[in-house]
């Protein structure tokens, strides 16, 4: 019996990967709407933040906001929504979708607004980005992932291009 693996031209036997930009958030309140029909829903209001890469770097502007769904196997779903001004006044519009989950006790301390090592829980987010600039009109045409970290003040993540 053959392997398929093996048989698959190199590009499609792994991901590869370069880094794009690693970027923290400012999430000072959190607003529990509470036990939906789909989830228990809250909302994290995102104040800005940075973002800081080898071909990209800004500020990440007020307004944005993270819709995450509390689910019943206790991870949690981000939907999320932000705009980003680079250093040279690009505006980009990047939305993500992800996934936070780990044993109880690592989650509880998150929610508590503790900082844990985050080997300790699993944190992904898959970035998709729009702009109307010709400099970095390239990011229209990117997939990208990401790799999350809660911290009190709220996320950071290193954010990789899909090559």
């Amino acid at each position: 019996m053959s392997n398929l693996l093996e048989e698959l031209p190199e590009t499609l036997r792994s991901v590869r990967t370069a880094p794009l930009f690693v970027m923290r958030l400012v999430v000072p309140k959190v607003i529990s709407i509470g036990a939906t029909p789909g989830a228990f829903r809250r909302l994290g209001v995102v104040s800005g933040g940075t973002f800081e890469g080898d071909r990209l770097s800004g500020e990440v502007l007020d307004g944005g906001n993270d819709w995450l769904d509390l689910r019943d196997d206790r991870s949690t779903t981000l939907d999320v929504r932000l705009a980003l001004r680079t250093n040279d006044g690009a505006l980009i519009a990047m939305t993500y979708r992800g996934v936070r989950h780990g044993p109880a006790e690592v989650l509880a301390r998150i929610d508590s607004g503790e900082a844990v090592d985050p080997q300790s829980y699993y944190f992904r987010v898959s970035p998709m980005f729009e702009t109307a600039s010709e400099t970095y009109g390239w990011l229209n045409r990117v997939v990208a992932i990401g790799v999350g970290h809660r911290l009190p003040q709220g996320p950071v993540y290193s954010v990789f291009e899909v090559l």
